[in-house]
């Protein structure tokens, strides 16, 4: 009977850094460097899951290098972790709100993602607040 390979969980979360660091993440990335959106009229109100904002960050010209110097990071990791046998690493991706490029980042690398066999979990821990830091309602 063949064993089969166990492989480290992800758990992947944008995050705000003006809502607080996470405390519980194993890495922190802070993607301020891409483009943000927050400064295009017609996107400051959707969020990093809506491809015109989404497009916006990856799209663009540090969008794309930093993912194609980042995904195989993140396969190198997982794989490295993977073989300390560790059983989770929680990653979360930052940009200064939480709602525009940190969710575009995680989303696009959830879609890299869902192709390996990872147990992939994913949230955006603060895509619904306000400049003010206020739930939205």
């Amino acid at each position: 009977m063949k064993e089969q390979k166990r492989r480290t969980g992800l758990v992947l979360y944008s995050f705000g850094f003006k809502h607080g660091v996470p405390v519980d993440a194993n890495m922190v990335w802070d993607v301020r460097f891409l483009p943000n959106p927050y400064w295009q009229e017609k996107l400051r109100s959707m969020s990093g899951c809506e491809k015109l904002v989404s497009d916006y960050v990856i799209k663009s010209e540090a969008g794309e290098k930093f993912l194609a110097l980042f995904k195989p990071i993140l396969s190198f990791l997982l794989e490295e972790e993977d073989n300390l046998k560790k059983k989770n690493l929680r990653i979360a991706i930052g940009c200064t709100g939480g709602r525009h490029r940190s969710v575009a980042v995680v989303e696009e690398l959830k879609q890299y993602l869902l192709v390996q066999d990872i147990d992939l979990e994913v949230f955006h821990r603060d895509i619904d607040r306000e400049e003010d830091g206020l739930p939205l309602s």
